[in-house]
């Protein structure tokens, strides 16, 4: 795998601002950005050739102007371009496998068009086992002080009964990276024949709470030990986790979920959670794929 930060182009503004958010990325990690164009540039029947080839100029004419400003506002970042002829997100998702993550824009719910978040981009991050960031136009995508990310902290959703390390190693590196302090929130839902009463009795209520806020800082301690300058604020709390997550993460540098890998065409492969934390939070999403 090639050391880079790969990003999405469409010539749309949540694109753009992912390739802001992908240039300070690959300046963090000091590696080079890779710029992507996909497309289909086959003429429909009855369309005259020429077509495609008016939309191929387009393309490459996007990729190199990005190219040009993201080298002038980040003179030390190096940065490369390439157009592919072929479906988006088979073709996305081949850039994805030869990189360290790869970066789109997502305009959030109700969008189909481009691989913004809709079926292209939901494509990419089911078919790629490596980190997918999703980032939206709101993101600000002007240069900050020294052509680093805004000094925000991160948050990480985790589900504690399956495993999460590799969605924690992912969020402890980046904070550490970023040298800011990392939210971890595991939400939990009560168990169903409990809310028939004792689930009203604070007293068991409390119990519940603090048993799993317990597991929560056990599953931490290898990563705080492992990570000792990252300073950890732990939370297990009972409600939705996608609710949660939104609300905690509206202020966030980036929100960090996860994702199971499906081996099987069947079901889904983005879990409710994790999609519905997609398509509402207004921070950039970073989905991670775990076995």
């Amino acid at each position: 795998m090639n050391d880079r930060i790969a990003a999405g182009l469409d010539g749309s503004a949540e694109s753009l601002a992912a390739t802001h958010w992908a240039a300070r990325e690959a300046l963090l990690r000091g590696v080079p950005l890779h710029l992507v164009h996909a497309e289909e540039w086959s003429a429909p029947p009855g369309l005259p050739v020429p077509t495609s080839d008016v939309r191929r100029h387009w393309a490459q004419a996007m990729l190199n102007e990005t190219a040009d400003g993201l080298r002038a506002s980040h003179p030390e970042l190096e940065v490369d371009v390439r157009s592919f002829d072929g479906r988006p997100a088979a073709e996305l998702a081949g850039v994805a496998a030869g990189a360290n993550m790869i970066v789109l824009g997502s305009r959030g719910l109700g969008t189909v068009a481009g691989f913004v978040l809709g079926s292209v981009g939901m494509a990419v991050i089911r078919a790629t086992v490596r980190p997918v960031v999703m980032v939206r136009a709101s993101e600000d995508a002007a240069p900050h002080p020294d052509g680093r990310h805004a000094a925000r902290e991160l948050l990480v959703g985790v589900d504690i009964s399956r495993p999460c390390d590799a969605v924690l190693a992912f969020a402890f590196e980046e904070a550490a990276r970023r040298a800011c302090a990392l939210h971890v929130l595991h939400s939990w839902s009560l168990p169903p024949l409990v809310g028939y009463g004792a689930a009203y009795d604070p007293r068991v209520h409390a119990q519940l709470e603090m048993s799993a806020e317990a597991s929560l800082r056990d599953v931490l301690v290898p990563w705080q030990e492992k990570y000792p300058g990252v300073g950890v604020i732990a939370r297990a709390s009972v409600g939705h986790a996608a609710t949660e997550l939104i609300g905690m993460g509206s202020g966030a540098g980036l929100i960090v979920v996860g994702r199971r890998i499906r081996r099987s065409s069947i079901g889904a492969h983005i879990g409710p959670v994790t999609h519905a934390v997609l398509h509402h939070a207004k921070a950039p999403v970073a989905v991670i794929a775990h076995e």
